[in-house]
Formats: C-alpha cells, sequence, structure tokens
C-alpha cells in the first residue's frame, strides 16, 4: 500500500509564526522572556527570532522591552481582507454565470473613468470583443450608462467633455444632450448599441465610495428573455453590495 508522504516543515517557521501568534494575543505588548515561557522555545531561540521579525517588520520592540505587532502584520492583514473580498465577489459572479448562461461584468467609476475590475466568462460564455476601450465607450455600454446613472447631472457632462459619444453602431446613441438627462436607474440595457449582434444589461450595486455596476453581456436574439435575467442580476448585485458593506465600504478588488 502506497503510504501518502508527510509534508516538508521548517521548523524555525512554525516557531516564527508561533511567536507572532502570542504576540498579537497580548495588546499591551510581551517582553522575550514571557514569549520563551508562553511558546515553550529557549530563550536564546526566542531572542534569536524575535531580532529577525523586528529587522522585517513583523514586530516592533518599545522602549520597555516588549513587542508588538508591526506594520507588515497590519499590511498582511488588509491584504488577506481585500483577497477574500475579491474571492467572494468573485464566487457571486461565477454562480451568476452558471445561472444566466452569460459572460458577467463588475465595474466602477474612479478618478472619472469607467474601470472593468473583474470578468467571469467562459468557451461557451464570451466576453464581448471589447473593440473600443470602455473608458471611451460609456455612452454606449450597459456597463458605461449604468455607471454614468450613478453621477450627478455636471458629472456626466464633464464626462462626455472628455469623452465626446461616438457612432460605434447604427443604434448607438450619441446625442450629448440625452446622454447627460438621461434619467436616473437602477437598471440599464445596452442593445447592439456596442457591437451588433450583443445586448447587455447592467444593475448598479449600492456603494457608497463610488458608483459600481455588475453587468452581463448575451446574443442580441435572446433579448426576448431579458426578463428571465432581471431578478438573479439585482440579487446578485445586491449580494456583492453587502460583501463590500462588510468589508467597510471599500471597494479594493485591485
Amino acid at each position: 500500500m502506497r503510504r501518502t508522504s508527510e509534508p516538508t516543515l521548517i521548523a524555525s517557521v512554525q516557531r516564527a509564526l508561533r511567536l507572532l501568534e502570542v504576540v498579537g494575543e497580548h495588546p499591551g505588548g510581551i517582553t522575550a522572556k514571557c514569549l520563551a515561557r508562553n511558546t515553550g522555545l529557549a530563550l536564546s531561540t526566542t531572542y534569536h527570532l524575535l531580532r529577525t521579525l523586528v529587522h522585517e517588520g513583523y514586530l516592533i520592540k518599545l522602549d520597555d522591552g516588549a513587542f508588538i505587532v508591526g506594520e507588515q502584520v497590519t499590511g498582511l492583514h488588509d491584504s488577506a481582507q481585500a483577497q477574500q473580498l475579491r474571492a467572494k465577489i468573485r464566487g457571486v459572479m461565477v454562480e451568476l454565470r452558471e445561472d444566466l448562461n452569460a459572460a458577467i461584468y463588475l465595474a466602477r467609476y474612479q478618478d472619472g473613468e469607467v474601470q472593468v475590475d473583474e470578468i467571469v466568462d467562459s468557451p461557451r460564455t464570451p466576453r464581448v470583443d471589447a473593440w473600443v476601450d470602455f473608458r471611451h465607450a460609456a455612452h454606449a455600454t450597459a456597463v458605461g450608462k449604468c455607471l454614468l446613472a450613478g453621477l450627478s447631472k455636471d458629472q456626466r457632462a464633464d464626462h462626455f467633455r472628455r469623452h465626446p459619444p461616438a457612432d460605434l453602431t447604427p443604434r448607438t446613441i450619441t446625442g450629448v444632450r440625452e446622454l447627460v438627462e438621461r434619467p436616473s436607474s437602477e437598471l440599464v440595457a445596452d442593445t447592439e448599441e456596442y457591437s451588433l449582434g450583443t445586448a447587455c444589461l447592467a444593475a448598479r450595486v449600492p456603494c457608497a465610495t463610488s458608483p459600481v455596476t455588475l453587468a452581463i453581456s448575451f446574443p442580441a436574439h435572446k433579448l426576448a428573455t431579458t426578463g428571465d435575467y432581471v431578478r438573479p442580476l439585482s440579487a446578485a448585485a445586491d449580494e456583492i453590495s453587502r460583501a463590500l458593506a462588510l468589508a467597510g465600504d471599500r471597494v479594493c478588488w485591485n
């Protein structure tokens, strides 16, 4: 019978991680001698590991000799939260792709530009061919129109001064006044305005930091079934909104 090989573990790494855990359990700091007692390590080993952890920024040695958690640990914590948030959001998008059999997009409006942060597609649900950068095609995409709907009229006017709307297909709306005056909506469609043969539907993701939208793209011949997409798309947008709120309303999937 073939035995499963045991993983190779580095004892010094294990000891250093245990020291970090114990320091984290003492908000007011803890001395090297107390750390040695708490971890069962020799005092000399404890000192060697502490010097390395301080040098690398994972611990800070206070004037009274106690050790506290350093900025490197804080950075790892922030990164872990951001990665967990991104994984949660992507999981919602994957479920929506499987449910609707469509490519899924997550985008935001930041620093005056449309920014697509995540796309979840597959060979059977390919993403739309981005033949024109979405930053310059907000007027013609459900993603862009939904994001712009979350801005004021003055902000929309400013956007179109910087990105004059161009004809991309015979269905593209290019009238600046119409685009600026367009009523705000939680759900926005693009019917072959960006790419012939492709339709898109976008839902606003409530978020206090900046406009965010969740969108799907699908073949235009499926437009008759658009009503079937509305409830799942809106529900997924609400789920992502809750995830952002629990993360402190930070859009941090970069």
